[in-house]
C-alpha cells in the first residue's frame, strides 16, 4: 500500500481504515468515526474473521482484512492503529514508511528506540504520525489550562487518576507485560503524563524516581467489570498501581499517582497546578468507568480563598469526539509532522525512567560478594 497527499480539504471527507478491533477500536474509534460526517470507514482490519464480519455488518464498512498489509493501495487516507500495545509502534511504522498516515492509539510506544523508529518511518514516508491525547481535549481539562494563565510560573503540579476497582481484562495481554509494556503506568500513566508535561514546561526532566507495586492486580474483584471484557489467561505480572516525582532542569517538579484499583469509593482524577500567585485543582473521572466522581469541579485558590470556577458540562466521551473533530485539519498541518513522535519521545523517557527506578536489577555477583565481605 502506497500513500500519496490525504483528501483533507475543508469540505473533504477523510476515508479512514481501523487497524485492530479490541476493546478501544470496537467500542470507542469505529462507532465515532461511523458516526462522524467528515469521516467514512473505508476497511477494518484485524486478524480475527469474526470480529471482522461482526464490524462490517454493525458499521456497514466495505471492506476487511487480516493485515495492514493486506489494504489496497489508496484504500484510506488515514488508518487508526488501535491494536495491543506491543503491536502499536511497529504496525504505525510499517504504514508510514509507506506513505500512509497514521493515528495511533495510546500508548504510542512502549521504549524509546520505538519512538526513534517511529520519527525516521515518519521522516522517510513523508506521512504524518498523529497520536491520541483524549485528556488534553476534555473541556474541564482545557479549562484547567486556561486557568493556569493566572497563576505565573508553575512550580509544581499533583496528578493522579486512582480507580476504586478497574484492573482491564485480568489474565489477557493488558496484564500481561511482554505485551502491554507496563500496567498502570503505561495504561493511565501516559494519559496523566500527556496532561502534565506541557503544564511544566519545555525544559527536560532531569531527575525521576518511583515506585510500582501489584497489590491488586490478581484479584478478581478488582477487575473493571464495566469494560465486559474480562478474560482469565493466566496471572498477570504488571503493576497496579505507580507513583512517582519528576524534576526539571528549570526546578519545576510533578507528583504522579496512577492506579488501576485501590481502597477508594470511586474512581478519581485529580490535577493541582501550583504557580507563585496561587493553585488550580481539577477534580472529575478520566474515561469510561461508571463509578465516577459526578460533577467535575475546577476551583482555585489564591490568598486564603477557594473559589469555583464555571465548567461546561459535557457527556462521558465526548473527548474523543472533540480530538475527531481537530484530525482532518491536524492530518492536513505540515506543522503536525514530527509533534506526536517528540510528544512520545518525552513521556516514554519518563515512564522507562520510572521503571528503571522501581525495577531496580538484582545486584552482580561481584556486588554481591562485596557486600558479603
Amino acid at each position: 500500500m502506497t500513500g500519496g497527499p490525504p483528501a483533507t480539504g475543508p469540505d473533504r471527507t477523510v476515508r479512514v481504515a481501523v487497524a485492530g478491533l479490541g476493546w478501544a477500536g470496537r467500542q470507542i474509534w469505529l462507532p465515532r468515526l461511523a458516526g462522524h460526517p467528515r469521516f467514512t470507514v473505508t476497511a477494518v482490519v484485524d486478524p480475527d474473521a469474526a470480529a471482522r464480519d461482526r464490524a462490517r455488518a454493525t458499521h456497514r464498512v466495505p471492506d476487511a482484512y487480516a493485515d495492514v498489509a493486506d489494504l489496497p493501495a489508496g484504500a484510506a487516507d488515514l488508518v487508526v492503529v488501535a491494536v495491543p500495545n506491543h503491536l502499536h509502534a511497529a504496525v504505525a511504522a510499517r504504514l508510514l514508511r509507506r506513505g500512509v498516515p497514521v493515528f495511533l492509539e495510546k500508548p504510542v510506544c512502549l521504549t524509546s528506540t520505538e519512538a526513534d523508529d517511529l520519527a525516521d518511518a515518519e521522516r522517510a514516508g513523508g506521512a504524518v504520525l498523529l497520536a491520541g491525547s483524549a485528556a488534553r481535549y476534555r473541556a474541564d481539562v482545557r479549562a484547567l489550562v486556561d486557568a493556569t494563565a493566572d497563576l505565573g510560573p508553575v512550580r509544581h503540579v499533583d496528578v493522579a487518576w486512582v480507580r476504586a476497582r478497574g484492573v482491564p481484562d485480568a489474565g489477557g495481554w493488558f496484564t500481561r507485560r511482554d505485551l502491554s509494556g507496563g500496567g498502570a503506568l503505561v495504561d493511565l500513566g501516559w494519559h496523566l503524563l500527556d496532561t502534565v508535561l506541557p503544564l511544566l514546561g519545555p525544559a527536560p526532566i532531569r531527575h525521576v524516581v518511583g515506585s510500582v507495586s501489584d497489590d491488586f492486580v490478581n484479584d478478581d474483584a478488582a477487575q473493571a467489570a464495566w469494560r465486559g471484557t474480562t478474560v482469565h489467561g493466566g496471572p498477570g505480572d504488571v503493576e497496579d498501581t505507580a507513583r512517582a516525582f519528576l524534576l526539571t532542569d528549570d526546578g519545576a517538579s510533578a507528583a504522579l499517582h496512577a492506579c488501576w484499583a485501590s481502597h477508594e469509593a470511586r474512581d478519581r482524577t485529580t490535577i493541582t497546578v501550583h504557580g507563585t500567585r496561587g493553585s488550580v485543582t481539577l477534580r472529575c473521572t478520566f474515561g469510561f468507568s461508571p463509578n465516577r466522581e459526578p460533577t467535575p469541579e475546577l476551583t482555585r485558590t489564591r490568598d486564603g480563598e477557594t473559589v469555583r470556577l464555571p465548567l461546561p458540562a459535557e457527556p462521558v466521551g465526548a473527548e474523543y469526539d472533540r480530538q475527531l473533530d481537530a484530525l482532518p485539519g491536524l492530518l492536513a498541518a505540515p506543522a503536525s509532522r514530527g509533534v506526536a513522535a517528540a510528544d512520545a519521545h518525552r513521556t516514554i523517557d519518563a515512564i522507562e525512567r520510572i521503571y528503571r527506578c522501581a525495577r531496580p536489577t538484582a545486584p552482580t555477583r561481584a556486588l554481591a560478594g562485596a557486600r558479603d565481605r
